[in-house]
């Protein structure tokens, strides 16, 4: 931590930046501890058994919401396969600091659910509108009424309605299955959005069990080891219901006719979770991989509030366990080290060591506790990169690295994402196949390579 100090009239003082660096990441390591996990689920039994209380499922149903529709049909699944009792909320939608870009969330949820929905069995329009606030109005007024048993057939009706912009449908429900009045419905979804904000988080399609968040069906196969682990499956032979799709890179070579484009950041913790996988899937494959780094979003300005930050962090060391990596030993990237490192990058680049670099920094910054603001800790991930130290030194003032992360920024809005890791396949001319969004999408860009290659 030497380089976060400065010396001030003869002592030794920490430079205000490199403090917050220093508090953040003492705090993001303690929060990503499988330890400190463990602790919270061992302690939310304890007193689950003690106060005699049901194994209990907290589902948060936002209607106008593409991953709402997904997870909601789960629901019957999950009840018949483990002894919980299910609690359904109707909330709100994000807001503030927890929705940056608001006018490309939404598109994005509907384009990627429709993506994913057959790979685990489930149902989404494949053209799906957004749906008007009129409708979605209606629709938590007929979720309010239908609250309790059935919900779930009523809630994918209804889904179907809002998605495909049926709204005679959806009055047609309305009138079978009953309403709520506008009053009811105001109160209900107010107090499922209170209930989500005691349990610290902020978004909808969210499961809660025993202190901890599960994320849409993305996340299932975590909350169903869980179940498994408790001894709560009434199948306890058989596989999880909504198990991750593996990253297959199957048996089929591209030999450079496809790209793989990545959208990366240095600070980005799913960035660095999938980083050397995504990596590893293109040399596997055969497909070229055009590496696309971007400033991180804390540093373009966007904001996002503690519960979410502390989400992200949680969620991204449980999906690194899951890929058997170590993670969580993290000294915070922010600011300077990574502005360092992307000034490297154009000259990492000329020598093909570029994919190395950040490779190196992410591995540094997130799993080795490396601080990347002092001078040893980032010359470390220099020479780990294969680089020189002595000629990174005439590089690192470079300004050349701005505009090249602005032009990948730009191209990855213009195709609808903004946040990474972003993943966009392209053909032998270059033109878009597909594009994903997430740490938990390679394995559905594995899959695409393969179909795109058997059909060659």
């Amino acid at each position: 931590m030497a380089d976060d100090f400065r010396e001030q009239g003869g002592a030794a003082t920490m430079d205000p930046s490199g403090f917050r660096r220093w508090i953040t990441s003492k705090v993001i390591r303690g929060v990503v501890s499988p330890k400190r996990l463990a602790g919270v689920e061992s302690k939310a039994e304890r007193i689950r058994s003690q106060s005699g209380l049901p194994h209990q499922i907290e589902y948060f149903h936002q209607v106008d919401d593409a991953y709402s529709h997904l997870a909601v049909q789960t629901l019957r699944q999950l009840g018949d396969r483990y002894q919980v009792e299910l609690v359904v909320h109707l909330v709100e939608g994000p807001a503030g600091a927890n929705l940056p870009e608001p006018e490309l969330l939404m598109p994005l949820a509907r384009y990627d659910a429709a993506l994913v929905a057959p790979h685990y069995g489930l149902e989404f329009p494949v053209n799906a509108v957004a749906p008007t606030a009129d409708n979605c109005d209606l629709a938590r007024r007929i979720l309010t009424h239908a609250a309790g048993a059935g919900f779930e057939d009523t809630a994918l009706a209804v889904g179907q309605a809002l998605f495909t912009g049926d709204a005679d449908a959806l009055q047609k429900i309305a009138v079978q299955a009953g309403m709520a009045s506008a009053e009811e419905a105001v109160a209900h979804v107010r107090a499922g959005t209170e209930r989500r904000a005691q349990l610290k988080h902020y978004s909808g399609a969210m499961f809660h069990y025993g202190g901890v968040w599960y994320w849409g069906v993305d996340r299932l196969y975590h909350l169903e080891q869980r179940l498994n682990q408790l001894d709560l499956s009434l199948q306890p032979q058989e596989p999880p219901l909504y198990a991750r799709p593996a990253i297959d890179s199957g048996s089929y070579r591209a030999n450079g006719s496809l790209t793989l484009e990545l959208y990366a950041s240095l600070r980005s913790p799913y960035t660095a979770v999938i980083f050397d996988e995504a990596v590893e899937l293109a040399e596997r494959s055969g497909v070229r991989l055009a590496l696309k780094p971007v400033l991180p979003m804390v540093m373009r300005g966007v904001s996002l509030s503690r519960d979410k930050g502390l989400y992200i962090f949680r969620d991204a060391a449980r999906e690194a366990r899951a890929l058997g990596q170590t993670f969580g030993n993290f000294y915070d990237p922010i600011g300077g080290p990574a502005r360092r490192c992307y000034a490297l990058y154009p000259w990492a680049q000329r020598q093909g060591k570029h994919t190395a670099l950040v490779s190196a920094f992410l591995k540094a910054a997130f799993r080795e506790g490396t601080n990347t603001n002092s001078e040893h800790g980032f010359r470390s991930v220099v020479e780990h990169a294969d680089l020189s130290w002595e000629e990174s030194l005439r590089e690192q003032e470079s300004d050349e690295w701005q505009q090249v992360l602005e032009q990948n920024r730009q191209s990855m809005y213009q195709f609808g994402s903004w946040g990474v890791p972003t993943f966009r396949l392209l053909d032998s001319e270059g033109k878009q196949v597909m594009w994903a969004w997430g740490q938990d999408r390679l394995w559905l860009v594995a899959r695409e390579i393969q179909r795109l290659l058997v059909q060659a």
